[in-house]
């Protein structure tokens, strides 16, 4: 059984070593859920700001409403990576790094996740997809049990989100890369879908 303090102690660390001393951090509780943090990193010289959840991997996704509890599966925290400081997406990264314990949800590359909100003030995503673990922070392993993972999440405007359920991820991602979209600039046009 893994001591969920413990791993949360060890998760923070991991982070603090890829990216450097946080530069800001809250905390989000929802009725029901053990907190959430998001913590802040940047922004760095090119203006290029990381923010991390701290807190989903307190436990392995799965149903909560299963007969049997897991006491190993997928365990992850969220990433996002952004152009400028958005820290109105705090309580919202909050509430998707929520969503396994309350929705039974696992989170997993090529999931699509949709607020129904602006994911920032001013923002015009509302929704994100689930990228690869690995390239930005490298797996945590816990002994004996699976790694942590940290899932980069890619923002999508409402009508990407739309394509994404009917035409798959990777063929969103497909139209991202032709088009040479900046998935990091806050500000950045839709990619055409026609």
């Amino acid at each position: 059984m893994v001591d969920a303090d413990e791993l949360l102690v060890h998760v923070e660390a991991h982070l603090l070593t890829a990216f450097g001393q946080d530069s800001g951090r809250a905390g989000v509780s929802f009725l029901g859920t053990e907190r959430i943090d998001v913590l802040r990193f940047g922004p760095d010289p090119d203006g290029l700001v990381r923010y991390a959840t701290l807190g989903m991997s307190r436990a392995p996704m799965g149903d909560p409403g299963a007969e049997v509890v897991l006491v190993d599966g997928p365990r992850a925290e969220l990433l996002l990576s952004v152009r400028g400081l958005q820290d109105s997406v705090l309580r919202r990264l909050a509430v998707l790094a929520a969503s396994p314990s309350v929705e039974g949800v696992v989170l997993a590359p090529g999931a699509g996740l949709d607020l129904g909100e602006p994911l920032w003030e001013g923002g015009r995503f509302t929704a994100v997809l689930v990228g690869e673990p690995g390239g930005l922070v490298a797996d945590l392993p816990v002994d004996g049990h699976e790694p942590v993972r940290f899932l980069p999440l890619l923002p999508m405007t409402p009508n990407e989100a739309a394509w994404k359920r009917v035409h798959g991820a990777e063929a969103l991602e497909e139209r991202w890369l032709a088009a040479g979209t900046d998935l990091r600039d806050p500000h950045r046009a839709e990619v055409s879908l026609a």
